[in-house]
């Protein structure tokens, strides 16, 4: 059974973010996403055109009540007609809110025309502040271009600047308090994320993931941090507020943990994803998805892919098992899906 409102599932979950996964194609070779050769990316004709994104965007802001539109990647700002995307987005009623998910390099040149397309924020992949240590993670020397990037997203307007981190343990976990520090001092929001299960080459062991509670003890070492008032939502972070820290705005400073694996929080999630090949993932770790392109490309109406949409939001599971004993990862890595 579904229902006309909305994405609505089963469980009385509200789907009103959507993730739009532009391209399955990246610049870095993150450990924890895709081995150092990289992946055998989509063929061209099975990505999602231009105009079939703007039209999926559409109907999911103007018929299943979506107000937050994120485009993700892989590296999003590897996709030719990004500005144009942005436009067409911005351009809808009612408007959604637009931001995007990337690791910045590229975006001192794009950053400017993002903006005036309508894009109102980023997110920023940032997992350490040495540019050697950079290179050992990505496989590429670009924490510069990284960095010029944040810059020029502030320089544009596009804010809150959140930088989200992944610490591994025995890598970079000694920089949770310098990261910390990186973003009080620039007035951005750092957010934590538990590594997750998603990378090519299924090597993600527990033991090896640094967890919410050893994020919090090391920055509690430098900081004191105080309960957030605000309501929480769906939002995936647990917040804090840094006590003697404002941000430029006179608010008060936060820090985030996004604990997906030691303290789940699927009974908020208000998320539905869209892959770069137009298959709807109603969970991030979802092994089944709904084929919107092949429904768009025979023909179908706006009706046919809302309905087929709806369809596959009701039949989300209550959550998505990584603690359970069966849990099986997704066959597709995180670049592929999209964040």
């Amino acid at each position: 059974m579904t229902t006309e409102a909305g994405l609505i599932d089963r469980y009385g979950r509200v789907a009103t973010d959507l993730r739009v996964s532009l391209t399955d194609r990246c610049n870095l070779r993150c450990t924890y996403c895709m081995p150092p050769e990289g992946l055998p990316w989509l063929p061209g004709p099975d990505l999602l055109t231009t105009d079939e994104i703007g039209r999926l965007v559409r109907v999911a802001v103007e018929r299943l009540g979506v107000r937050e539109v994120r485009f993700t990647g892989g590296e999003p700002l590897l996709r030719q007609g990004l500005v144009g995307i942005v436009e067409a987005a911005a351009a809808l009623q009612p408007r959604p809110r637009l931001s995007l998910t990337t690791n910045a390099i590229g975006l001192e040149r794009l950053a400017g025309p993002l903006a005036a397309a309508g894009l109102d924020r980023v997110n920023v992949s940032l997992d350490t502040l040495d540019a050697d240590r950079f290179s050992q993670l990505a496989h590429r020397r670009r924490l510069h271009d990284t960095l010029a990037g944040i810059a020029a997203a502030e320089a544009a307007g596009l804010k809150p600047i959140k930088i989200n981190t992944v610490l591994m343990r025995g890598i970079n976990e000694d920089e949770a308090v310098p990261l910390l520090a990186f973003a009080l001092q620039r007035g951005y929001e750092l957010r934590f994320i538990e590594q997750m299960p998603l990378d090519a080459g299924h090597t993600w062991r527990r033991e090896n993931m640094v967890t919410a509670d050893e994020i919090l003890a090391r920055l509690r070492q430098a900081y004191e941090l105080l309960p957030d008032p605000a309501e929480r939502g769906g939002a995936p972070a647990e917040t804090w507020l840094v006590a003697g820290h404002v941000t430029p705005d006179g608010a008060p400073a936060r820090v985030g943990v996004i604990a997906s694996v030691s303290q789940p929080f699927c009974r908020a999630c208000d998320r539905t994803r869209l892959t770069a090949d137009g298959a709807v993932r109603n969970c991030l770790f979802s092994r089944e998805e709904t084929s919107l392109r092949d429904v768009l490309r025979a023909g179908g109406s706006d009706d046919d892919l809302a309905g087929l949409w709806r369809e596959a939001m009701w039949g989300k599971l209550p959550g998505h098992g990584i603690n359970d004993p069966s849990f099986l990862q997704p066959a597709r890595p995180m670049s592929a899906i999209g964040g």
